[in-house]
Protein backbone atom coordinates (compact mmCIF):
# COMPACT_ATOMS: atom_id res chain seq x y z
CA UNK A 1 0.00 0.00 0.00
CA UNK A 2 3.14 2.02 -0.92
CA UNK A 3 1.22 4.05 -4.26
CA UNK A 4 0.10 7.36 -3.87
CA UNK A 5 -3.16 8.63 -2.68
CA UNK A 6 -4.89 9.52 -6.19
CA UNK A 7 -6.72 13.33 -6.63
CA UNK A 8 -9.89 13.75 -7.07
CA UNK A 9 -10.25 12.90 -10.65
CA UNK A 10 -12.37 16.04 -11.32
CA UNK A 11 -10.04 18.22 -9.95
CA UNK A 12 -7.51 17.97 -13.44
CA UNK A 13 -11.07 18.28 -15.38
CA UNK A 14 -11.35 22.13 -16.47
CA UNK A 15 -13.74 23.45 -14.12
CA UNK A 16 -17.59 23.34 -14.33
CA UNK A 17 -20.42 24.87 -12.88
CA UNK A 18 -21.95 22.27 -9.93
CA UNK A 19 -25.95 21.35 -9.24
CA UNK A 20 -26.85 19.10 -6.92
CA UNK A 21 -26.78 15.27 -7.06
CA UNK A 22 -28.86 13.48 -3.42
CA UNK A 23 -29.25 9.62 -2.14
CA UNK A 24 -31.83 8.41 0.26
CA UNK A 25 -28.51 5.86 0.36
CA UNK A 26 -25.21 7.58 0.25
CA UNK A 27 -23.93 10.56 2.55
CA UNK A 28 -21.73 12.38 0.71
CA UNK A 29 -17.78 11.73 2.57
CA UNK A 30 -19.59 8.50 4.59
CA UNK A 31 -19.31 4.70 3.68
CA UNK A 32 -20.92 3.40 1.40
CA UNK A 33 -23.96 1.08 2.61
CA UNK A 34 -23.13 -2.56 2.29
CA UNK A 35 -26.20 -3.21 0.12
CA UNK A 36 -24.06 -1.28 -2.76
CA UNK A 37 -20.71 -3.70 -2.48
CA UNK A 38 -20.11 -6.85 -3.71
CA UNK A 39 -20.19 -7.76 -0.61
CA UNK A 40 -24.03 -7.16 -0.09
CA UNK A 41 -25.39 -7.56 -3.37
CA UNK A 42 -24.03 -4.98 -5.53
CA UNK A 43 -27.55 -3.02 -5.51
CA UNK A 44 -27.28 0.74 -7.17
CA UNK A 45 -27.90 2.97 -4.85
CA UNK A 46 -30.51 5.42 -5.43
CA UNK A 47 -29.84 8.87 -6.77
CA UNK A 48 -31.24 12.01 -7.87
CA UNK A 49 -30.46 15.13 -9.23
CA UNK A 50 -31.62 18.80 -9.70
CA UNK A 51 -30.60 22.31 -9.94
CA UNK A 52 -28.13 21.57 -13.92
CA UNK A 53 -28.71 24.23 -16.32
CA UNK A 54 -31.66 24.80 -18.27
CA UNK A 55 -29.77 24.25 -21.95
CA UNK A 56 -28.99 20.75 -20.59
CA UNK A 57 -29.55 18.39 -23.43
CA UNK A 58 -28.65 14.98 -21.59
CA UNK A 59 -27.09 12.91 -18.56
CA UNK A 60 -23.95 10.69 -18.49
CA UNK A 61 -23.94 8.87 -14.95
CA UNK A 62 -20.46 7.67 -14.08
CA UNK A 63 -19.39 6.20 -10.90
CA UNK A 64 -15.23 5.61 -10.25
CA UNK A 65 -12.71 4.45 -7.94
CA UNK A 66 -9.23 6.11 -8.30
CA UNK A 67 -8.68 4.60 -5.28
CA UNK A 68 -8.14 0.84 -6.97
CA UNK A 69 -4.49 -0.74 -7.10
CA UNK A 70 -4.33 -0.61 -11.07
CA UNK A 71 -3.38 2.10 -13.53
CA UNK A 72 -6.35 4.09 -14.45
CA UNK A 73 -8.44 3.20 -11.64
CA UNK A 74 -11.91 1.49 -11.73
CA UNK A 75 -14.78 2.12 -13.75
CA UNK A 76 -18.49 1.00 -11.72
CA UNK A 77 -21.30 2.34 -13.77
CA UNK A 78 -21.50 4.08 -16.44
CA UNK A 79 -24.44 5.36 -18.53
CA UNK A 80 -24.83 7.69 -21.36
CA UNK A 81 -27.11 9.19 -23.33
CA UNK A 82 -29.74 9.17 -20.15
CA UNK A 83 -32.30 11.91 -21.49
CA UNK A 84 -32.98 15.21 -19.43
CA UNK A 85 -36.59 14.19 -18.27
CA UNK A 86 -34.94 11.49 -15.70
CA UNK A 87 -33.70 12.93 -12.97
CA UNK A 88 -33.58 10.32 -10.65
CA UNK A 89 -32.60 6.30 -10.16
CA UNK A 90 -34.31 4.02 -7.77
CA UNK A 91 -31.88 1.91 -5.62
CA UNK A 92 -31.58 -1.43 -7.43
CA UNK A 93 -32.14 -0.25 -11.06
CA UNK A 94 -28.91 -1.81 -11.76
CA UNK A 95 -26.24 -4.10 -10.82
CA UNK A 96 -28.22 -7.49 -9.23
CA UNK A 97 -25.35 -10.32 -9.43
CA UNK A 98 -28.35 -11.37 -11.94
CA UNK A 99 -28.09 -8.25 -14.32
CA UNK A 100 -24.27 -8.60 -14.12
CA UNK A 101 -23.89 -12.48 -15.43
CA UNK A 102 -27.15 -11.73 -18.00
CA UNK A 103 -25.13 -8.45 -19.00
CA UNK A 104 -22.19 -10.45 -20.49
CA UNK A 105 -25.21 -12.80 -22.98
CA UNK A 106 -27.43 -9.59 -24.06
CA UNK A 107 -28.33 -6.16 -23.22
CA UNK A 108 -30.30 -5.46 -19.99
CA UNK A 109 -32.92 -2.73 -20.17
CA UNK A 110 -31.10 0.62 -19.57
CA UNK A 111 -30.25 1.29 -15.56
CA UNK A 112 -32.82 4.04 -16.15
CA UNK A 113 -35.50 2.96 -17.63
CA UNK A 114 -34.63 5.05 -20.59
CA UNK A 115 -34.75 3.22 -23.85
CA UNK A 116 -32.38 5.97 -25.21
CA UNK A 117 -30.35 5.54 -22.38
CA UNK A 118 -27.26 3.80 -23.36
CA UNK A 119 -25.34 1.64 -20.14
CA UNK A 120 -21.91 0.90 -21.09
CA UNK A 121 -18.92 -1.91 -20.18
CA UNK A 122 -17.81 -1.12 -16.18
CA UNK A 123 -14.31 -2.32 -15.90
CA UNK A 124 -15.02 -5.56 -15.57
CA UNK A 125 -16.76 -5.99 -18.96
CA UNK A 126 -20.26 -6.33 -17.79
CA UNK A 127 -22.91 -3.49 -18.26
CA UNK A 128 -24.49 -2.12 -15.02
CA UNK A 129 -23.46 -1.27 -11.85
CA UNK A 130 -20.64 -3.29 -10.13
CA UNK A 131 -20.61 -2.97 -6.45
CA UNK A 132 -17.81 -1.64 -4.36
CA UNK A 133 -14.97 -4.27 -4.00
CA UNK A 134 -11.57 -3.16 -2.62
CA UNK A 135 -9.13 -5.61 -1.88
CA UNK A 136 -9.26 -6.79 1.72
CA UNK A 137 -6.79 -4.67 3.70
CA UNK A 138 -6.08 -1.95 1.30
CA UNK A 139 -6.90 1.82 2.37
CA UNK A 140 -10.36 3.16 2.01
CA UNK A 141 -11.10 3.72 -0.99
CA UNK A 142 -13.41 6.88 -2.56
CA UNK A 143 -16.14 6.04 -5.59
CA UNK A 144 -16.89 9.35 -7.42
CA UNK A 145 -20.80 8.98 -8.48
CA UNK A 146 -21.26 11.90 -10.92
CA UNK A 147 -24.00 13.22 -12.87
CA UNK A 148 -22.81 15.05 -15.78
CA UNK A 149 -24.73 17.68 -17.59
CA UNK A 150 -24.36 17.46 -21.43
CA UNK A 151 -24.71 20.40 -24.11
CA UNK A 152 -25.82 16.97 -27.09
CA UNK A 153 -28.75 14.71 -26.47
CA UNK A 154 -26.64 11.65 -27.92
CA UNK A 155 -22.34 11.25 -27.15
CA UNK A 156 -20.50 10.22 -30.32
CA UNK A 157 -19.38 7.11 -28.81
CA UNK A 158 -16.53 6.06 -31.19
CA UNK A 159 -17.65 2.35 -30.26
CA UNK A 160 -21.23 2.46 -29.25
CA UNK A 161 -22.45 0.37 -26.62
CA UNK A 162 -18.78 -1.53 -26.32
CA UNK A 163 -17.26 1.78 -25.56
CA UNK A 164 -14.88 1.65 -22.79
CA UNK A 165 -16.18 3.72 -19.69
CA UNK A 166 -12.93 5.77 -19.86
CA UNK A 167 -13.31 6.54 -23.16
CA UNK A 168 -17.00 7.82 -23.11
CA UNK A 169 -16.48 10.06 -20.48
CA UNK A 170 -13.26 11.64 -22.33
CA UNK A 171 -15.51 11.84 -25.07
CA UNK A 172 -17.83 14.23 -22.91
CA UNK A 173 -15.36 16.39 -21.22
CA UNK A 174 -16.06 19.03 -24.12
CA UNK A 175 -19.74 18.77 -24.00
CA UNK A 176 -20.09 19.15 -20.01
CA UNK A 177 -21.27 22.33 -19.04
CA UNK A 178 -22.03 21.51 -15.43
CA UNK A 179 -21.45 18.20 -13.08
CA UNK A 180 -22.76 17.18 -9.74
CA UNK A 181 -20.65 14.67 -7.52
CA UNK A 182 -21.14 12.51 -4.63
CA UNK A 183 -18.60 10.40 -3.22
CA UNK A 184 -18.74 7.16 -0.87
CA UNK A 185 -16.36 5.46 0.31
CA UNK A 186 -15.30 1.55 1.25
CA UNK A 187 -12.83 -0.49 3.14
CA UNK A 188 -12.68 -4.24 3.30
Amino acid sequence: MNRPVARDPYSILPPQPKFLLTSTDITDGEMLPVSATADGGNVSPQLSWEGFPGDTKSFLLTCFDPDAPREGGVWHWIVANIPVSVTSIPAGSSGSIVKIITSRFKRPPSSVGAAEAMDLPNSAGSVGYMGAMPPKGDRVHRYFFAVHALDVEHLELPHGRKTSAALAAATAVPHTIARAVLVGTYQR
